[in-house]
């Protein structure tokens, strides 16, 4: 199963496959499997909470290089909504991060954005923001549209 998710990164896929493929990157710390994720444009950008932008597949590498010089990343999404059109698709979620404290394991959350768009090589990420979140936001604030206008 995880051969034939590298392989729908690699060669197309669908939004919710790379979604699921770049969480199982971090999970893993597999920095290969995560660049797969991303758009081969200059422009492609990151941003991690409380950090700075940083624009490029290179500038993306390096930091997430750093992170996983400290062990994996245990994110996982929750409460996906999804703004979606035939060439661009728009993610927004919470993460729940799983962190080791000195007093033991604790949960923190993250607001994050994922944009995708149809690419020559297939789906692709090419932003990913991400903002520090606190308990409250475990919980969705308004009320979700049942009809579109």
């Amino acid at each position: 199963m995880k051969r034939a998710k590298l392989q729908a990164a690699v060669v197309g896929g669908t939004p919710d496959d790379i979604e699921q493929v770049f969480y199982e990157a971090l999970h893993n710390a597999d920095i290969e499997k995560l660049m797969s994720c991303w758009a081969e444009e200059d422009d492609i950008v990151c941003v991690h909470p409380g950090g700075g932008r940083m624009i490029g597949a290179g500038a993306i590498r390096a930091t997430f290089e750093a992170m996983f010089n400290n062990g994996s990343v245990q994110a996982f999404p929750e409460r996906v909504y999804k703004v979606e059109s035939l060439a661009s698709s728009v993610h927004h979620l919470v993460e729940r991060v799983e962190v080791i404290t000195p007093q033991g394991a604790r949960q923190a959350y993250v607001i994050a954005t994922n944009v995708y768009h149809k690419t020559p090589q297939g789906w692709r990420m090419v932003a990913h923001h991400a903002s520090p979140g606190t308990p409250q936001d475990a919980v969705d604030v308004g009320v979700k549209p049942t009809v579109l206008h």
